[in-house]
């Protein structure tokens, strides 16, 4: 076997990548796997379209029978996005014996289990390092470089999108809506922003992540998830002067067996490596029992570092058909779910509340609290002279979730207080 024919399921932005690195990477190629690797056939939704590689004009069909029942292809890379179609081909890909990569996020999120098991029914490969992270190799240092030692916790920036609103409205103390409209149109944002603003394309990247971390079978019905929509510019301002930055922060973490996963608007200390992570880069912090605290750092998304893990995952194919043990590196999920209940699930917390400006009105919330058994790190209080009241930032120490939730419910009861405004919570405290 000296040449691998590769079929292409999608010429988008990612797809040019991938095409750009076979091309200009030919050598290096050859030199990591020993054989050349070159794209037979390439699925696009139009003919007529002007592309970057005129040379390839000749390898672009209509048909993905061209490319999946063709029975010289040896590998497929599917980066069409989509999620049914995308399935479809996959099953049907692995059916017929051909090795598969992709980008999917939204598909391995879903379906991945399922995906896994047929891949390993038919003795094949599945890659999808570049579903999480885009050009951050962290899939695979969870299942190779950091496959001795048992993770108890991640935490992660891994939607680019939110994490550039965020660092916009922190150095530029402007509004959520003024942000997202420059993230649109510098394509950092979507025409519709709901996927990544409602963090569900974080939600499904924690439960790849998870998967592999843990071999828990999580589904995106266990994440508990929130957006970035309710953040305000006061959340922010108060978020920095008791010295923390506000993200939106995926976390899994694993206690007794037991599986904690959500998404959602998080205060970290600004001391804290991911709180320095700005614009649209994404990282990932990984607790391990022996090696400690690690971080995997780099650009979530783009034609490049996307195509970058894409093509890392065709060398790992490559070297596999050579030496015969396809279908041997799959991890499918092997472990019992069970779901950390809200009476074990404990956390730190940030509340800004509007309050009566009266004398007496503090130090009610601070005997509730007392009361509750919750003690207070920090406390803020400020006039709002406008509205006669008073404005109130609180950091708890930790404190289980169903604590938290009674304290909640009371504050918004007590007559001094007039509104929580808002709650997130906070990690990497040490």
């Amino acid at each position: 076997m000296e040449k691998i024919s590769v079929g292409l399921l999608g010429f988008g932005t990612v797809g040019t990548g991938v095409v750009h690195l076979l091309t200009n990477e030919q050598e290096k190629l050859q030199q990591q796997t020993g054989l050349s690797v070159q794209i037979s056939k390439i699925l696009v939704k139009n003919l007529e379209k002007t592309r970057k590689f005129d040379q390839y004009e000749q390898l672009l069909t209509l048909d993905p029978s061209e490319i999946i029942d063709n029975p010289e292809i040896d590998i497929v890379i599917e980066v069409m996005g989509g999620i049914e179609e995308a399935r479809r081909y996959i099953h049907s890909s692995l059916k017929n014996k051909k090795h598969v990569i992709t980008a999917n996020k939204d598909l391995m999120a879903l379906y991945g289990n399922e995906l896994l098991q047929a891949a390993a029914d038919h003795g094949c490969d599945l890659y999808y390092e570049a579903s999480v992270g885009g050009g951050i190799p962290i899939l695979r240092s969870l299942t190779e470089g950091l496959a001795a030692d048992r993770i108890t916790k991640m935490i992660g920036i891994v939607n680019g999108t939110t994490n550039y609103i965020l660092s916009k409205m922190s150095h530029q103390s402007v509004s959520y809506e003024e942000v997202l409209q420059e993230a649109q149109a510098l394509g950092f944002a979507e025409a519709d922003p709901t996927s990544d603003v409602e963090g569900l394309d974080a939600a499904r990247k924690m439960v790849i992540l998870s998967h592999l971390a843990y071999s828990i079978p999580v589904t995106l019905e266990d994440v508990n998830v929130e957006g970035i929509t309710r953040v305000a510019e006061e959340d922010i301002q108060y978020s920095k002067k008791l010295g923390f930055a506000i993200k939106l922060v995926g976390t899994a973490e694993v206690e007794d067996g037991e599986i904690d996963i959500r998404v959602g608007p998080t205060l970290l200390p600004l001391n804290h490596p991911l709180a320095s992570v700005d614009n649209e880069n994404n990282a990932i912090y990984v607790y391990g029992k022996s090696v400690g605290e690690t971080m995997f750092y780099g650009p979530g998304a783009g034609e490049l570092p996307t195509a970058i893990a894409i093509v890392s995952d065709l060398i790992s194919v490559v070297k596999n058909l050579k030496h015969g043990s396809n279908g041997h590196h799959l991890f499918l999920p092997n472990q019992k779910k069970q779901c950390k209940s809200a009476d074990s699930i404990e956390s730190q917390y940030f509340l800004r509340l509007h309050v009566k400006d009266q004398p007496g009105a503090l130090s009610k919330i601070t005997g509730l609290f007392n009361e509750q058994e919750i003690s207070l790190l920090k406390i803020i209080q400020e006039p709002l002279f406008k509205e006669k009241l008073a404005e109130v930032a609180i950091i708890t120490h930790t404190t289980k979730q169903l604590q938290f939730e009674q304290i909640y419910q009371l504050l918004n009861d007590l007559d001094s207080v007039i509104e929580v405004k808002s709650y997130y919570r906070v990690e990497g405290m040490k």
